[in-house]
This record gives C-alpha cells, structure tokens and sequence, in this order.
C-alpha cells in the first residue's frame, strides 16, 4: 500500500484522491484473499463525521483566515521597513531582519506560502539591489518563511496535536523556545557567514533609506498589530484564558480589525479573503478523509501489526527506532508536502512510538515539527522553493534558490540534534506554565 501511493502521488495524482483510491483497490485484493472485509468500511462515515465536529480542528480554518487577512493588510512591508532601519548600521541588517519579519509573520500568520511569496515580493528585490549575493538572499527569504511551521500559532501543530492526542496548547508552549532557537541559530549563521565572507553582503554606507519618519513612532505603527494579536492568540492560550479554538477566533477576528484600522479591508477583499480560507481548509480536509479510507483499510490488512512485529523484532533499541522514523520523514520530505506527510506517516507509527516505546508524545510532536519544516526548503520539491521561484525576478536560476537553501538545511538538522540531545528544550515552558494555577472561569 505504501509503495502504489508513493508511486501514485509522485506520478502527480491528486493526493486526497489517490489516498482514497489505493485504499479501496487495496481492500478489493483484500477481500478477494479474505484478509478484508468490507464491513470494515463502515467506521469510515463515522470517522469523516469525528473530524468535521473536531473542536480543534475548527482552528484550522480560522488560523488560515488570520494568517491570509494579515497578509492582505501589508503588514510584512512595515514590518521589513522598520526592521532594516534599526539594523542599518550592520552588515547584513537587511538579511537579519528578513529572519526577524520572518518570526513575527509566523507568530501572526502561521502560512508559509503567504509569507515566502510576501517577503519574495518585497525584500529580493531590494537585496539584490543593494548587492547580496543570490544564494544568500534566496535561502534566507525562503528559511525565513518555513518559520511558521514551528513558531505558534502553527497549523501543522494543530494537525499534530490532533494526530498525536497532545494538547494543542501544551505544543505551542513546548514549540516556542525551539522557534526562538531556530530564529538565532539562522541570525548567527548569517552573521558568521557575513563576517568571513564581507563580499556576500553591502556595506551599510553603501545603503539608502528614504523615510524620515521618527524611528519609534515607525517601529510602533509596525510592531503594535503583530504584537497585540499576538499577546491575544498566544497569551490566552498559554495563560489558560482560551483553548487554542476560541483563540483562533479571536485572533481572525482580531487580523480583520486590523486590516480595517489600515484601510485596507474593502468588501471585495473580504471576499478574496473567504476564498483564499475556504480553499486551504477544503485542501487540508479533503486530505483528512482520504487519510481515513486509507488508515481503515491499512489496519484491516493488520498493517500496523505486520510494521510493530517488524520493529519489536529487530531488537532495534527505542532511540534507534524513532531515529529511523525521523530518518524516513526527513527523506519523505524531498518529495511530499508536510499534510501528506502528517496523513500518511503519523497514523502508523505514533502508536508504536507512544504507545508500545514510552515517548514523551509533546517532545515527539516538536521533533516532528521541526522535521516537517524541512520538507519546505529540501530540493526538489520544497514548496517555500517553489513559492519563492514564483515571485523572484528572471535573473534568479532555480539552481541558485536551491543552493541558497541547504544551509538552511542543515541548521534545522542541528536544532533537531540539539533538542533530541537536550529534551527539556521542549518541556521547561509547557513544566513551567503547568505549575502556574488556572485562572477560575
């Protein structure tokens, strides 16, 4: 089953129906060799009906929403301005503020695409400009737009969560301090590879900045929205004040009061907006309930039995095991999309790896994450890659994104090294809140 839908999906067939698909071709062989009954299909209904009541999966379309209005209010641009402006004075301002804006749209947004194309659009232009290299100026727009995937409010922390049987907010508390690592470990990379190699970057002398406006009333109008939308999602989240649906609430509601502020929200944009949040949640969706044909019928083959065997036998110890997982996410992600990889993967082997190995299911969670973030910047088919060549201008070669990205690569490498080595990474927040009582309703 495995092999047909790899094969399938990179033939270019439509994911959610190719899940579908192979699952029932599969419990026809099944039930020709008696080994499945179509009986078996029943709790699929049932189980496509569990995920439209899911009350955390309603976040889903209502963080698509938040991060799709913030994006139309051009918050990205104010943002990249202020931000150049306060580091103008170092080499490489412009490439550490990009990582900057980066972290708050992911704090606000949580959509890669949105984000890579925004910064596309506006800050390659201006780098090249200047006299970054290419290489330099492509990888960091484009690792700057995966932030989302690890930084909450992220969706695929909400897929997780669900996936796992983890609190969505016990994951966000336990994401933020590797996003925040994350976030320093691109800046130092970028500040060393700067440092050695003067030629990569301009000199600040070299660079003009045509806004007069005072620094902090700029910074302010730049930086109050994200951080006031952000204290109401994560901070009532974390504090115990909402689960992460009403936040996801909230905070939509919030990013359209701040479109409105900017005068940027007319009735036609409002529209744009449902369309755009209503595409992406049918996307994910659809997914969901190919996922569900092909997970029935996997187990009514005893597939998850065959794989727990396979592993329990080995004598392959527990550490061996989840690095083996993590091996087969990391290389799925060369060719697969991160929901493909969350609906196909995850089902089978959280089980084994929670249930029958003992992992802490949070820690694993961000371990997976992060994982899944690279699935954006790996070559050939990352889509922050894709998403990038898409608005960059003609002289920008796809070799030269790519190249750009591998060491970008290879830092998320390192961060998942160092959390899989120092776990409490992940743990200090979500043990830290933990111990703080409840606010009572």
């Amino acid at each position: 089953m495995f092999g047909v839908l790899l094969l399938a999906i990179m033939a270019g067939f439509p994911v959610a129906f190719t899940l579908g698909g192979v699952a029932i071709i599969f419990a026809c062989i099944g039930t020709g060799l008696e080994i499945f009954f179509w009986e078996d299909l029943a709790f699929v209904p049932s189980r496509v009906f569990g995920i439209v009541q899911n009350l955390t999966l309603i976040a889903v379309p209502l963080f698509i929403m938040m991060g799709i209005t913030l994006d139309q209010s051009g918050l990205a641009r104010e943002l990249l301005e202020s931000m150049q402006r306060v580091l103008k004075r170092v080499r490489g301002g412009l490439a550490i503020s990009v990582i900057l804006v980066g972290a708050l749209l992911a704090a606000s947004t949580g959509i890669v695409g949105a984000t890579v194309v925004t910064m596309g659009a506006i800050a390659l232009p201006t780098m090249l400009k200047w006299g970054y290299q290419k290489e330099m100026a492509c990888g960091t727009i484009a690792a700057a737009g995966t932030l989302g995937q690890i930084i909450p409010p992220s969706i695929v922390l909400v897929l997780l969560g669900d996936l796992m049987q983890v609190d969505v907010a016990e994951l966000f508390m336990g994401a933020l301090l590797p996003g925040i690592l994350l976030v320093i470990l691109y800046m130092l990379w970028i500040g060393g590879r700067i440092a050695a190699t003067p030629s990569l970057a301009p000199s600040p002398e070299d660079m003009e900045y045509d806004n007069e406006e005072p620094l902090w009333l700029e910074l302010s109008k730049a930086l109050f929205p994200p951080l006031l939308l952000m204290t109401i999602v994560l901070g009532s989240i974390l504090l115990g004040f909402a689960s992460p649906t009403e936040a996801s609430g909230c905070g939509a509601i919030g990013a359209l009061l701040i479109s409105m502020s900017k005068g940027r929200l007319s009735r036609k944009g409002l529209g744009l907006i449902l369309k755009k949040t209503v595409h992406m949640t049918t996307m994910v969706f659809t997914i969901l309930v190919g996922a569900q044909f092909f997970g029935v019928v996997f187990r009514g083959l005893k597939g998850d039995d065959v794989i727990r065997s396979l592993i329990l036998d080995s004598g392959i110890p527990p550490g061996g095991v989840l690095f083996a997982v993590m091996l087969l996410m990391f290389i799925m992600g060369f060719f697969l999309d991160f929901i493909e990889i969350c609906f196909i993967l995850i089902p089978v082997v959280a089980p084994l790896l929670i249930g029958v190995l003992g992992f802490n299911p949070t820690w694993v969670s961000i371990l997976m994450a992060i994982n899944l973030q690279t699935s954006f910047l790996t070559p050939p088919f990352g889509f922050a890659l894709f998403y990038l060549k898409g608005t960059a201008p003609p002289e920008i070669r796809t070799a030269d994104i790519y190249r750009g990205a591998i060491p970008f690569v290879i830092i998320q490498v390192i961060a998942l090294a160092l959390i899989w080595i120092f776990p409490d990474i992940v743990h200090f927040l979500p043990d830290l809140l933990n111990e703080v009582p409840s606010p009572t309703p």
